[in-house]
């Protein structure tokens, strides 16, 4: 499917590699690319931390969005990706992209809907790094509870663990995921 996209719509293909990379909704990732602000300041609510929006760890090989989105049954802190990936959002972002051309494009042409790669991403994570840190990156904070303290623990444990996932992705998926 990757490479499929990799060949024949960059957009799309980035829209895949992100909500693969990060296990974010199709909502939240078209929503970040439309509204993509990198060099934003901002600070989280309920801790004492104020990031910029975008943070990268070269060395790591990754990146993380912020989102901030708190409100509404589907949240959204962070969306974290590859520097690969980043690459490829600073060739299509910002941008307003139709979620029902995405949704129709696959259909038309037999591809996994959007709508389930959010399921794909979480079976390959917990594979990867422990549950409760594969919850935190996916934004599944209904079923976190979470101080400032421990907000800050889960934000440096999935900076240390999410490394592992990007490796079982490139070594699962190779050769569509690993080339940008």
């Amino acid at each position: 499917m990757l490479e499929y996209l990799k060949d024949r719509h960059k957009v799309y293909y980035t829209v895949y590699r992100v909500m693969l990379e990060s296990g974010a909704r199709f909502e939240h990732v078209l929503r970040m690319i439309e509204t993509w602000s990198p060099r934003e300041r901002v600070e989280i609510p309920g801790t004492n931390i104020v990031t910029r929006r975008l943070v990268c760890f070269d060395d790591k090989g990754f990146c993380r969005y912020y989102m901030g989105l708190r409100e509404g049954t589907k949240p959204c802190e962070w969306v974290y990706f590859s520097t690969e990936t980043l690459e490829l959002l600073g060739q299509v972002a910002p941008r307003h992209i139709n979620r029902h051309q995405v949704r129709k494009y696959a259909e038309r042409h037999n591809l996994v809907l959007p709508k389930y790669m959010r399921k794909v991403s979480w079976r390959l994570m917990v594979k990867a790094m422990s549950r409760e840190t594969a919850r935190f990156i996916q934004s599944r904070l209904g079923e976190l509870r979470i101080s400032e303290a421990r907000y800050e623990d889960l934000l440096s444990e999935a900076d240390q663990q999410y490394p592992a996932y990007l490796k079982l992705l490139e070594e699962t998926l190779s050769p569509s995921i690993s080339k940008v």
